[in-house]
């Protein structure tokens, strides 16, 4: 299947009440192949192409205030017509599932796999103080895998979950093991699991809000303590990432989503010359594997990034090092694939 074939083929498996979302390439597989498969006829998920990203979010925001487990997609450019009402979302600390098949940029760019949304999704594309969980998948088995634990991550901590992919994944077919269909919730299911969801006005018991809105100071700062407090909870609990050849290594290199993979090979290339390199590949890129970078600082003489961008996940890196051994970084643009050899030429550039 494609990338994006298989993440469409996992909203449904997962048990998602509804997907609101806004073609756009490279990710409009997804919505094409959620009305192909009528999955309202499988398991009564809805399934709605909006008339832009901006109403896809609300959408969003209100199917999750109801308890209901919600999806979106979408590429770079409409990412960024969303960022408001994901601020909103995360300030009313309600889950949700975004998926965002990454482009070139800025602006319009092109149609091709890029990793410049890094800063976007990390550090808060929209306004105040607020963290996404970012999972990056690297394959179409981790693309398929990570909408199940993004829904599952987002419905434990009450936070939206980013799933930060690229077009070449999203586009790239390969053999993928599809997990078992999970049933919907039911009403009293979500009852149970969700006791903050909104359901309308009751005949009695009490009234819910859900709102990022507070106009009292005082009381808009004990909300914010109460989130940074949930973020470094997160910190604390789901940091994952994967090594690769790291056991002997006298430099990491640090990769993630499709950039791993061409670091692989030039891993191959780099051992078979006698150089002992490793790869350090995130996986979650908030919360950041921080503590395994610093330990590395023990051991190894440097760190080589590499992005498909102008640099960003590299100031991550260097503050992890915090100057203990040399950060560089080496990175294409625009939508262009660097090859294993170009990141090998870059390593002998820097450490040799």
């Amino acid at each position: 299947m494609k990338g994006n074939e298989a993440m469409a083929e996992a909203m449904i498996r997962a048990g998602f009440d509804g997907y609101f979302g806004y073609p756009i390439t490279p990710q409009s597989e997804i919505l094409e192949h959620l009305q192909l498969e009528r999955p309202m006829q499988r398991t009564g998920m809805v399934v709605l192409q909006a008339e832009s990203e901006v109403a896809s979010i609300n959408m969003i925001y209100g199917g999750a205030a109801s308890g209901k487990n919600v999806v979106t997609s979408s590429s770079s450019p409409g990412i960024s017509l969303m960022q408001e009402g994901i601020s909103y979302i995360a300030g009313a600390e309600l889950p949700c599932l975004i998926v965002n098949v990454q482009r070139g940029g800025p602006g319009l760019g092109d149609i091709q796999p890029a990793q410049s949304d890094y800063f976007q999704a990390v550090k808060g594309g929209g306004h105040g103080d607020y963290r996404l969980i970012v999972l990056a998948p690297s394959s179409v088995q981790e693309s398929s895998d990570f909408v199940k634990l993004g829904m599952e991550l987002a419905n434990k901590y009450r936070n939206p979950v980013l799933l930060l992919t690229d077009g070449a994944i999203g586009q790239m077919m390969e053999k993928v093991e599809l997990f078992p269909q999970q049933p919907r919730w039911t009403l009293d299911e979500i009852k149970e699991k969700k006791p903050w969801a909104t359901f309308g006005k009751p005949k009695d018991g009490e009234r819910r809000f859900i709102t990022s809105l507070d106009l009292q100071p005082e009381n808009l700062e004990d909300h914010n303590t109460h989130l940074q407090e949930k973020y470094r909870k997160i910190v604390e609990n789901e940091v994952r990432y994967e090594e690769i050849m790291v056991e002997d290594a006298e430099y990491i290199i640090v990769a993630y989503g499709l950039a791993s993979r061409i670091v692989q090979k030039a891993l191959q290339i780099l051992r078979e010359e006698g150089i002992k390199a490793g790869l350090l590949r995130p996986i979650t890129l908030f919360p950041y594997p921080v503590v395994p970078i610093e330990e590395y600082c023990e051991k190894v003489k440097g760190f080589l990034t590499v992005e498909m961008n102008a640099g960003q996940m590299v100031e991550d890196v260097k503050l992890a090092v915090n100057g203990k051994v040399p950060v560089e970084f080496f990175g294409r643009t625009g939508g262009v694939i660097p090859t294993p050899e170009e990141v090998v030429e870059a390593f002998k550039n820097y450490f040799n």
